[in-house]
């Protein structure tokens, strides 16, 4: 019976590390997918991955294991992307089709003051697409230091690379999006 107890509460202390980080991986997904459809298959593929290796592990070791699991999911979904388009564009002839959702256009009438809902709608998007635009490395870097707070050797391990790699990614991020977003500066 004891034993039951202690896996209930293991599984519970899971599930509540997997619920309090399923948003923000979701968000780092969809910045590196652009489809949320696809972003939430990342993060629920990254998720059952992460349960079924290292859920035996200590708590203290979740979070870069995750990520990292995470991050080897958005690099293959990269690679396959890219074959993928190849494929497309040979067959059809680069043609694509964009559709785009009606209810962006619809005005948020519970704003107070519209013009500030505006700024702040174009500083998000912004920095949504300055953050898009950035080499996948570099993305991963500043997403898992600054978004995740992991530190450097953790974001080392999660990213499969040395901590100096790390510096020079997360460094060259944050210049390129401090030049990306100069006009929204203070």
């Amino acid at each position: 019976m004891r034993i039951k107890e202690e896996r209930l509460d293991s599984t519970e202390i899971l599930n509540r590390f997997l619920a309090g980080i399923e948003r923000r991986a979701f968000r780092m997904a969809r910045l590196a997918t652009s489809d949320d459809d696809e972003a939430l298959d990342l993060v629920h593929d990254a998720m059952l991955a992460f349960v079924n290796r290292y859920a035996g592990k200590p708590e203290g070791e979740w979070a870069p294991l995750f990520h990292r699991t995470l991050q080897n999911r958005i690099v293959d979904w990269h690679r396959r992307t890219g074959v993928r388009n190849r494929f497309r564009a040979w067959f059809l002839g680069g043609e694509s089709e964009e559709e785009s959702d009606p209810l962006e256009n619809v005005a948020d009438l519970s704003s107070p003051d519209p013009l500030a809902s505006l700024q702040r709608h174009d500083l998000g998007e912004a920095i949504e697409s300055a953050v898009r635009r950035l080499p996948l490395r570099q993305r991963q870097a500043f997403l898992l230091r600054a978004w995740e707070g992991l530190d450097t050797a953790q974001t080392a391990f999660a990213m499969g690379c040395s901590e100096g790699s790390v510096k020079t990614h997360y460094s060259r991020a944050v210049h390129t999006l401090r030049d990306y977003l100069e006009e929204y500066a203070p």
